[in-house]
């Protein structure tokens, strides 16, 4: 994680090093609001953390600058606990469904297909269903991946109903004696109002037996920043997040985006992208995390 992020670490080191450098001032604490808005935190989040700790360090002797970082992170790995556990089992002996969402370009066929790849290293079954039936493309993308994973695949023809193709990827499936089915969603914007209703159809879809969606990922693209906020809010609205699939994370000087979806809309980040690989999709650890953007060098 130390090593993947030092694009980000980069941004704030000066200011680190300024504080970790010398006494509590007005300075130092001009210095930290600067620091997490740069790491894009974000205003409202970041004013939140400096008060917080700020009444924190008032009622202790604490008066450097290496005292304060250490506050600061134990209070970032604190608001970012929270249960990231990804549901692989669906009650009632149904087939789970993991549907990924989000706008165009961030990253989502690739990200089911890193998925599918942990999934089967741990000894799952994996069927992958090619519900973007917009972009021909997409489908002969997640087809290779599957391919590559020794998953199998549903797909629809071209222009099709996505949900009748997540509806017979789950009978699928459950024919063939699945363990999960991973369905990738046409890339909508947010803000368009009869796109994200044929989202919320896809979810419904993929909830009736012998299915039962167990994960809603949002997948945002880590250089969008504050950006991914908003498509955040509007997919947790329409489809009911579950979690966050962040890519790209060891290509930004953003990652306190982390903070600011935790902290604005109450969602975990699940999985992290640190690379290029077929294995770096992570878990995000929130200590691991913190100490690799704030830690000591």
């Amino acid at each position: 994680m130390r090593e993947k992020l030092t694009k980000a670490r980069g941004l704030i080191s000066e200011r680190l090093a300024g504080i970790r450098s010398g006494s509590i001032d007005v300075s130092t604490w001009e210095k930290l609001e600067e620091l997490l808005i740069l790491a894009d935190v974000g205003v409202d989040a970041t004013m939140d953390t400096v008060d917080r700790l700020r009444a924190t360090l008032s009622a202790s002797e604490v008066s450097e600058g290496p005292q304060l970082l250490e506050a600061l992170k134990d209070q970032m790995k604190s608001d970012l606990a929270t249960d990231r556990q990804l549901v692989h089992i669906a009650q009632n002996g149904k087939i789970p469904v993991w549907l990924f969402v989000g706008v165009n370009g961030v990253g989502k066929t690739t990200s089911i297909g890193k998925t599918g790849r942990r999934l089967g290293d741990q000894g799952l079954n994996v069927l992958m269903a090619a519900g973007d039936t917009f972009r021909a493309a997409a489908a002969e993308q997640l087809a290779t991946w599957a391919d590559r994973c020794g998953a199998d695949f549903v797909r629809g023809s071209e222009g099709a109903d996505p949900s009748s193709v997540i509806y017979d990827a789950v009978q699928a499936a459950a024919s063939r004696d699945m363990d999960v089915v991973l369905a990738d969603t046409a890339g909508r914007l947010h803000n368009k109002v009869n796109l994200m209703e044929e989202l919320a159809k896809v979810r419904r879809v993929a909830d009736r037996d012998p299915g039962q969606v167990a994960e809603v990922l949002l997948v945002i693209d880590a250089t969008t920043g504050q950006n991914g906020l908003s498509q955040a809010r509007e997919f947790a609205n329409t489809v009911a997040v579950t979690g966050v699939v962040l890519t790209k994370l060891d290509g930004s000087a953003k990652g306190g985006i982390v903070f600011a979806i935790q902290r604005e809309l109450g969602l975990p980040v699940k999985l992290v992208g640190l690379g290029e690989g077929e294995r770096d999709l992570i878990d995000f650890d929130p200590s691991s995390f913190v100490e690799a953007l704030f830690g000591d060098e």
